[in-house]
Order: C-alpha cells, then sequence, then structure tokens
C-alpha cells in the first residue's frame, strides 16, 4: 500500500509553490500587509488563472474535480508563501454546496465557482465558538444578526452564512441589509469582517441528510484546510532557521554547529513531520467520506495549532534579536500560525469538538 503523495500531486503542489514564488515575494506581501489592495487583487488573479478556485468543483460541473487531500496541498503551499490571496472561503464554499445543496443549486453555484463568477466569504465563526451578542437567525423575511471575524468577505461576490441551527444560506454582497465592517487582527495577511444582518434576503441551501450536516462539513473542510496553511508556514519558518543558522557567525562559527542550534531546529522537524501525516489522514479521510473524517479534522487543527505555535516560537528564537525585525520577515509567517490557531475553534474548543464525536463529552 502506498502511503506517500501520487506524482500528480507532488506536481501540483510544486507548481503552486514556483508560481506562488514568482506571484508573491515577501515585498509583495508587506505591501499587502500595507493595504495594498491592487497587489492583493494580482496575486488572486494569477492563483485564479492557475484554477485554484476549482479544485474542490467536480468536473461535471466544470472543476478539476480534485479532493480535500489536493486543496489541503495547495494550501499547505499558499501558507508557505502567506498568500494574501483570497481562497479559503470559496474552498469551504464549494464544500458545503456539496454537502448541503439539492442538485439545481449544485448545478448553478458550482458552475459559478468554477467559472469564477463567484467568490465566497464565511461567515459562520458562530459555529465553532460562542461571541457575546453575535449569531444569525433565519427567519421568513431574512437573516437577522451578526457574525464576527467572517472570512474573506471583503472581496467576496457572495456570502455563505450559517445560522444558529445550522443552516446555511446564500447572501449576495450589496443585499438589502447587509452590512459589512473589517476587523483588524494581528494578521495583516488576510482580511477578517464583522458581517451583519437586517431581514436580508438569502437562499438556503436545500439539500442534505440532515440539519446542520452540510455545515459541520464546511467547517471540518475548512478546519483541515486551515491546520494545511499552518503546517505549510511552520515548514517556511524552519526553512528559514535552518538557512539563517548556516549563515550567522558567531565566535568565528556557524550558529548551526552550536549544539542548541542543532537541537532547536532537530525538535521542529521532528515535530512538523509527524503533523503532515496527520494533515494527509485528515484530508484523505475527508476524500473517503469515512464516518470519522470530522474527528481526523479535529485532530489536524488542534494539534496543527500547537505544533505550530511550537515552532513559531522556536523559529525566531534561533533567528535572535533579527528574528523581530521586519528584516527578516517571520513576523507575518507568526502572526498568520497565530490567527490560524484561533480560526475555526482555538485547540480547546476543537479537542472539546473531538471529545464529544467520540461521545466522551
Amino acid at each position: 500500500m502506498e502511503f506517500a503523495l501520487s506524482e500528480d500531486q507532488r506536481l501540483l503542489q510544486d507548481s503552486l509553490a514556483g508560481t506562488l514564488a514568482s506571484l508573491c515575494p515577501l515585498d509583495e506581501v508587506r505591501k499587502v500587509a500595507d493595504g495594498d489592495r491592487q497587489t492583493r487583487d494580482a496575486i488572486a488573479r494569477g492563483l485564479n488563472e492557475l484554477g485554484i478556485h476549482q479544485i474542490l468543483v467536480p468536473e461535471t460541473h466544470g472543476g478539476l474535480g480534485l479532493g480535500l487531500l489536493e486543496a489541503a496541498l495547495a494550501q499547505e503551499a499558499l501558507g508557505a508563501a502567506v498568500s494574501p490571496a483570497p481562497c479559503l472561503g470559496t474552498a469551504m464554499a464549494a464544500a458545503a454546496i456539496r454537502a448541503g445543496a439539492d442538485d439545481a443549486q449544485k448545478a448553478d453555484w458550482l458552475g459559478r465557482i468554477a467559472a469564477g463568477e463567484a467568490r465566497f466569504a464565511i461567515a459562520a465563526a458562530e459555529r465553532t465558538g460562542a461571541r457575546a451578542g453575535a449569531g444569525i437567525a433565519a427567519g421568513p423575511s431574512g437573516l437577522t444578526g451578526k457574525s464576527l471575524f467572517a472570512i474573506e468577505a471583503d472581496t467576496a461576490t457572495h456570502i455563505l452564512a450559517a445560522d444558529d441551527e445550522g443552516g446555511l444560506h446564500i447572501v449576495e454582497a450589496g443585499a438589502a441589509g447587509l452590512g459589512v465592517q473589517a476587523m483588524r487582527t494581528i494578521d495583516r495577511t488576510r482580511v477578517f469582517s464583522e458581517v451583519s444582518f437586517d431581514n436580508t434576503p438569502r437562499e438556503t441551501l436545500a439539500g442534505g441528510n440532515r440539519p446542520g450536516r452540510a455545515s459541520a462539513a464546511m467547517i471540518a473542510v475548512g478546519r483541515v484546510l486551515v491546520a494545511a496553511d499552518t503546517l505549510g508556514a511552520a515548514q517556511a519558518m524552519l526553512d528559514k532557521a535552518v538557512t539563517y543558522a548556516g549563515e550567522r557567525k558567531q565566535f568565528n562559527r556557524v550558529i548551526a554547529s552550536f549544539q542548541a542550534v542543532k537541537h532547536m531546529c532537530a525538535e521542529m522537524a521532528g515535530e512538523i513531520e509527524p503533523a503532515r501525516g496527520l494533515v494527509w489522514l485528515a484530508a484523505h479521510a475527508g476524500d473517503e467520506g469515512q464516518d470519522d473524517s470530522e474527528l481526523f479534522a479535529c485532530l489536524a487543527k488542534s494539534h496543527l495549532a500547537e505544533i505550530g505555535t511550537f515552532v513559531a516560537r522556536t523559529a525566531t528564537e534561533v533567528h535572535g534579536g533579527m528574528g523581530f525585525t521586519d528584516l527578516m520577515g517571520l513576523h507575518y509567517w507568526f502572526k498568520r500560525i497565530g490567527v490560524n490557531r484561533q480560526l475555526l475553534g482555538g485547540p480547546e474548543r476543537v479537542r472539546e469538538d473531538a471529545a464529544r464525536l467520540q461521545g466522551w463529552a
């Protein structure tokens, strides 16, 4: 039995990594972090031309017909490059539509995603943690309430919102009663928003086997992708630490020759490699429709949150004082990992979800 990536999967990730190296080097990321919207849009166009938004769309609807594992490999490359392009929201929406829409809605919305006509934001943070004053109610006249930390709402053509009962609703950007206000986080490579609804018209996803199933599937896919993003960012920080240790000299010796530095780099590598396998396993379980796919998504998300935090801290320590400067740019990966830790549920909440799935809580 083969437990490694296929040649096509390796080529996909290598191709995307090469494209990202030219599309968004660190100087371009800095521009976006400083508020350059045009640079962000240019990076997004380049990735869309590569078909990244089509990965989870079946071929019958004009997509690439790939799976969650390929999407995770792509997200790992995006995390390694701290790409500011909006991709996560549309990927989660495609998964939700596949799980919770009827045939007509699938043909319509998946076709629009594949054609690049629909770019989705996700307003579902309240499904992964209670927030005071937040929540969405679905009434006969529309959606009412608000959702915090909505993903990529500033560039979306549509918002996929989860109500308090787990139902999913598509809202067009600019719809009556819809408000979108940017929220600042430490991660300047991505935009999160507060989205408010005041009897806002929506289209409710009509399929699915039971209420809340589609939103649960969407959250599980999102957690795998966020874990993959953290994995890519952590690997990039380790690579930068190893490179720096091989160049920086103290007492006429490169610091890579010091036993303490060797141990720090080895410990980071030792934590990352099994975590990579866990992300692949979670993505594979999702592709196979296994009963424990949501559990593996929880395990991957919570574990990578901890591993990412450890690597971010340790890689910065290897750089010494230089690790805190913008010249090295480590803080972009550090802050991305920090926000990923809480996105779609912090490790404590996600482990609680895992315990509940196993009947332990």
